[in-house]
């Protein structure tokens, strides 16, 4: 799809409801992608790729600390649309491999690769053209070589099964229409014994069906946000094991008026629906190890 193809067709759900997966994934592309652009020109952003400058968005803002900021260009930095701090999250190890999902200008994966050392690898993987090239553009200038930006969508992951130790994850799969595949995508290409461990907006209690069908609120990571109980279903389902979620930041009403208001969204109408709802949260898992018992053969040696 061309650029002015996807534009114009974003352009005509604007003012729509969410009424299939293209249409999310059409507007999603369109809107980070203009953030990559806004970000190349000097702008920054928050989540949802709504034009900010020094963005004080609740969700986005004060997720990195100054000796992260120092660690990678201030391109990478100010293209974080994220919830919270995957890198902080996930024990990574010398000589291992980490996968970042959804990783828009690269700041996780670069960030990531340095504690994986040489020996190790971080591949980033984003559908978003624009995101790619602002991606590359941050590695060569923090002159890293362990890492590899890859163009995909995180329901179809372009690596082999078994190939990961880490994945992480920063306020993108809230984005996905198909979170169940995600998922099972991800327990494919981790190793056994793989750690999964993303940042990402989950919510508490019921939401209105206005919320969830909003582009608006879909692009601004609110509207496909799954109940922390779904998620933990999802993640079993899906066959990982030791499934946590630990809240980071909850949001209230006032949090998001700004946002809100500029969609023409009725905030204290809709603040009921929202205050306490809607959470930033750490979640790991764990891909089941194994099984090392080779003695185990006979029909009666497992009773």
């Amino acid at each position: 799809m061309s650029t002015a193809d996807t534009t114009s067709s974003a352009d005509a759900l604007n003012s729509a409801d969410i009424k299939n997966t293209a249409d999310i994934k059409t507007v999603v592309r369109q809107k980070y992608g203009e953030a990559a652009l806004r970000i190349k020109s000097g702008g920054s952003s928050c989540c949802g790729a709504t034009a900010s400058n020094g963005c004080a968005d609740p969700i986005t803002s004060k997720l990195y600390d100054g000796a992260q900021a120092q660690q990678v260009p201030e391109e990478a930095m100010l293209a974080s649309l994220g919830c919270g701090n995957p890198t902080a999250l996930a024990n990574l190890n010398a000589g291992e491999v980490v996968l970042d999902l959804g990783s828009g200008g690269g700041i996780d994966v670069l960030l990531s690769a340095k504690r994986v050392g040489s020996t190790g690898k971080a591949y980033g993987l984003d559908m978003t053209d624009e995101m790619l090239a602002l991606a590359n553009e941050n590695k060569r200038k923090a002159a890293v070589e362990n890492v590899e930006f890859l163009k995909g969508e995180i329901e179809t992951i372009p690596l082999p099964d078994n190939s990961v130790d880490v994945i992480i994850s920063n306020c993108v799969i809230n984005l996905s229409a198909d979170k169940d595949r995600v998922l099972r995508e991800a327990f494919r290409v981790l190793k056994p014994g793989g750690r999964f461990a993303v940042s990402d907006v989950v919510t508490r209690g019921e939401i209105m069906p206005e919320i969830r069908e909003s582009v608006h609120l879909w692009v601004g990571c609110i509207a496909g946000a799954l109940d922390e109980n779904e998620y933990r279903s999802k993640l079993a389902t899906a066959g990982f094991e030791q499934v946590q979620i630990e809240p980071t930041r909850i949001y209230q009403v006032e949090d998001a008026r700004e946002f809100l208001a500029a969609h023409n969204i009725d905030v204290d109408a809709l603040a009921p629906q929202v205050d306490g709802k809607f959470m930033s949260a750490f979640v790991r898992a764990v891909k089941p190890a194994a099984n090392t018992n080779k003695s185990c053969c006979s029909p009666t040696c497992c009773n």
